[in-house]
């Protein structure tokens, strides 16, 4: 039997339909058919009330964009979790609502023409501490919880813009930061998640959070901000375990994809971000593919493949600083289309920015420390920079190869503190030299 047919069935209970799929897609023998259906029937042992729907118009809510349905919603998820768990059914209309919270086993389902609107009165979401820092509710929570699933075609706006409107007002206070506005949707110590065929948009911060979180899928949707909303990550799985992104459009305000482990200055321990895979996506404004800044934990095993960028600030961006670092490395990123993208490449261990000069320091826990990262298959054009690869004195970077890589742009590219492994690699420039080697800067060319 297949072996993803096998991981597949090692976890039924929460994604029966999905191994149900691999069953019939297969080309597997009768034998094994029917082994595959009985697997399936003894290990989810489904209980008769897992079709249970709880209609969010039957419990109050108004749907018309002006009452609050806070109160009707979370009845109607209690209300399903109670029965054992179902379907939380929101058909056309807004649901403007203040921050809910999901229960283990639960759906909820989002019809086409209908709209999850967050509330833009602040007295809605409370203080909390959460991600282990003074934060505020986020307007779609799980903690704590498994088998959760988001779906259904429908809209998630959290309706940001005051929260935006303030950043910029204040922008240079430290009080505006990301935890200090709702998140859109944080998953918190929660496992077994599906996020399906969604819009997910207009977030005051983070859009999804992931925070410990293990066997989550996100696919078959969008998440959209403008272009100058802040802080409007579209994913941040941050110290999660095997998570899935795939075949979702984002086009948001800052980065796209942000894998993170850890605050900046964190006294640990912190866990690492694990078995993450990003493919078949399409990434239009913002910052890019990122890993990091916030990697206290490590990051380890993430694959990307077939990502197509347009318009976005960076392409594979790598980030880190002495304050905030750890084992990071064995990334893959293959089967990259990059268009008008400002830097393709940005691998380094100073964030935010590059020194221009600077000399090593002591290494500590919270050094970054990158290796083993893999770019192969990849086009740029209409790119500002070639790109960075740039490591601390005291912690270059070691093994980072480059195959098929091809990058035209104004600018070439800068490399110190780093040794590349580099085949059929070539940056085309307009201006100066394709590549600045700076100190202890080394190419091997294969």
């Amino acid at each position: 039997m297949p072996r993803i047919l096998l991981q597949s069935l090692s976890r039924c209970c929460t994604h029966i339909e999905h191994s149900r799929q691999l069953c019939l897609e297969h080309r597997l023998s009768l034998r094994k058919k029917l082994i595959c259906a009985a697997a399936l029937a003894l290990c989810c042992n489904v209980p008769s009330n897992a079709a249970t729907v709880c209609d969010a118009l039957a419990y109050g809510a108004k749907a018309d964009g002006k009452t609050k349905d806070t109160a009707a919603l979370q009845k109607a998820i209690d209300d399903c979790a109670r029965k054992g768990g179902g379907t939380v059914h929101l058909a056309k209309g807004a649901f403007l609502t203040g921050p809910i919270a999901l229960k283990s086993h639960i759906v909820l389902e989002i019809e086409p023409g209908a709209t999850l609107l967050g509330s833009q009165d602040k007295t809605d979401y409370q203080k909390i501490t959460v991600m282990r820092e003074d934060a505020v509710q986020p307007l779609i929570s799980a903690a704590n919880a498994q088998d959760i699933t988001i779906r259904g075609g429908g809209v998630i706006d959290g309706n940001g813009q005051p929260w935006w409107a303030e950043v910029y007002a204040h922008k240079n206070s430290p009080e505006y930061v990301a935890a200090k506005r709702p998140r859109l949707i944080l998953i918190d110590h929660t496992k077994h998640v599906r996020i399906e065929g969604v819009t997910i948009q207009n977030s005051a911060s983070w859009q999804v959070t992931l925070y410990y979180a293990d066997d989550v899928i996100i696919r078959d949707g969008k998440i959209l901000a403008p272009g100058h909303s802040p802080n409007t990550d579209g994913v941040d799985p941050f110290s999660s375990h095997h998570v899935t992104i795939a075949q979702m459009t984002i086009d948001v305000g800052d980065d796209n994809v942000a894998i993170k482990s850890g605050q900046p200055g964190s006294p640990g321990p912190d866990d690492p971000s694990t078995d993450i895979d990003v493919h078949d996506c399409i990434f239009l404004h913002g910052h890019g593919m990122s890993i990091g800044s916030e990697v206290a934990g490590g990051v380890q095993n993430v694959r990307v493949a077939r990502v197509q960028f347009k318009g976005t600030d960076n392409g594979v961006r790598v980030k880190s600083n002495r304050d905030r670092g750890a084992d990071i490395g064995n990334f893959e990123f293959r089967d990259l289309t990059m268009e008008d993208v400002a830097t393709p490449v940005l691998i380094t261990e100073y964030y935010p920015r590059i020194p221009d000069k600077d000399s090593a320091q002591p290494v500590t826990r919270l050094t970054p420390r990158f290796h083993d990262i893999r770019i192969m298959n990849l086009s740029a054009t209409g790119a500002k920079t070639g790109g960075f690869i740039v490591g601390l004195p005291e912690s270059p970077i070691t093994s980072i190869s480059l195959a098929n890589v091809h990058i035209s742009a104004e600018k070439g590219m800068t490399i110190s503190n780093a040794t590349v492994t580099a085949h059929e690699f070539a940056v085309k420039v307009t201006t100066g030299d394709p590549l600045i080697l700076l100190e202890r800067a080394k190419v091997e060319q294969k």
